[in-house]
This record gives structure tokens, sequence and C-alpha cells, in this order.
């Protein structure tokens, strides 16, 4: 029985794990171990919206954050957009991620999660969330590119994952980037593996949230018009 890009992407999260080296003031959380309604929930969502073999084109985050698919399971997908877009309750968290607002509501403009998610796939080179200790304890959000050890500890493990979410069924002839500083790190990881012929950079969620919300209509119809060159 031949499998379909949902099963294939439940397949990856399900085996999903980094157990190599990490600085010592960086950790990993797995959701899909830590809580099993994440499974549950994501789950339902890639059955619900990647049910069948359509080639897609692939957007790379950087790595997940903490609210969003570091809880949900699903990229820039936190528990409110996953309930009031996609019709998914999660019960065991309730989150807020400002890249999920901004992703959702281009998603919207563009004609719906339905119609999106049949011609996109998005994910990250590092599937799992990173937290950082700051020096009063806490722990925050971390990018996979933070500290130049951290990259490279982790490089092998993004390059195999590229490639494993590529055998899903990704059209590798274009991928689509979010953030300047991400692309720079995708770039050096793509010349060693070969695995895009181009790479096309948009802004971060975050960064347009954070520095230029007056703008979001702008960085929204610079996403469809982006996405909509996809033939």
């Amino acid at each position: 029985m031949t499998k379909t890009f949902a099963d294939k992407i439940i397949d990856f999260n399900r085996h999903l794990n980094y157990t190599d080296r990490l600085p010592v003031e960086f950790r990993v959380l797995n959701p899909f171990l830590d809580n099993p309604e994440t499974a549950k929930v994501s789950e339902q969502f890639y059955h619900q919206y990647y049910n069948d073999s359509i080639q897609r084109r692939f957007i790379i985050g950087i790595n997940p954050g903490r609210h969003g698919a570091g809880i949900t399971g699903i990229p820039f997908t936190d528990t409110k957009r996953l309930e009031s877009i996609c019709g998914i309750k999660m019960k065991s968290a309730q989150t807020h991620e400002v890249s999920s607002v901004f992703i959702y509501e281009m998603i919207d403009q563009y004609g719906g999660a339905e119609n999106f998610y049949k011609k996109f796939y998005i994910n990250s080179p590092f599937p799992l969330a990173i937290t950082r200790r700051t020096k009063d304890g806490k722990w925050v959000n971390a990018n996979y590119y933070d500290e130049s050890e951290l990259f490279e500890m982790t490089e092998n493990f993004m390059i195999s994952s590229l490639k494993k979410q590529i055998d899903f069924g990704l059209d590798t002839s274009e991928v689509f980037v979010l953030g300047k500083k991400n692309a720079r790190y995708i770039e050096k990881m793509n010349k060693k593996a070969k695995l895009f012929d181009q790479l096309t950079i948009l802004e971060h969620p975050r960064y347009i949230q954070q520095y230029k919300s007056k703008e979001k209509q702008f960085y929204i119809d610079k996403y469809i018009s982006t996405l909509n060159s996809v033939k």
C-alpha cells in the first residue's frame, strides 16, 4: 500500500529524536515524546490536509517555538489557530504565538488552509524546539544558529532531517526560506548537501510581527505574490 504524504510526515515525527551533544546552556524539547496529545492532534492535522500524494514546495522556518510547534507539533500553528482555523481542539495546552497569527492571516488571504496546504509543506531543518538557559536561570526560545557551537553540533542532524523531509515528495527546484539569517545557514547546508536548486527568501513572521506590524499587509501581499509564482 502506497504511503500518503500524511503517512510519511507522521512516521517522520514519530521517530524524531535528537540524542547528539548540545552546548551546556541549551536543551531540546520534543513534544512528540513529552505530550501524547501532540502526536494525536498533529496526526489529525496531517490526515486532514495531506492525505494524498501531491508534490509540494517546501517552506523552511528556523526551529519550532515553545508555544507553536513546540506544543502542537505543527509548524507555525499555536493551539488558537489549530482550533479556530483547522477545527482541531487541543485539551492539554492553550497557546498563542505571534508567528502563527501572521502565517494564518496570510493563509486566509491566500485562499484558506485547504488550498494552501495542498501546495506547501512547512517545517524546519531542526524540527524540534530548542531552549536556552538565561543568566537568571530561565529557559527561553533559542534558534539553531544562535551559537556557532550549537550549529556545528546540530548540522549533520539538520541535513539528514532535510533529506528525510524532501523524500516525502517535495519539489526541490525552489525552496522558500523564512528569515535572512536562517537563509545564510540553509545556503551553507545546501552547498554541502546539494538539496535545493534555488533559495527564495522571505522575511520571518516573527520579525514582521515584532518590527513591521504596521506594514503587515505589505508582507502578506509579498508572501502571496512570491508563493503564487509557483507553477
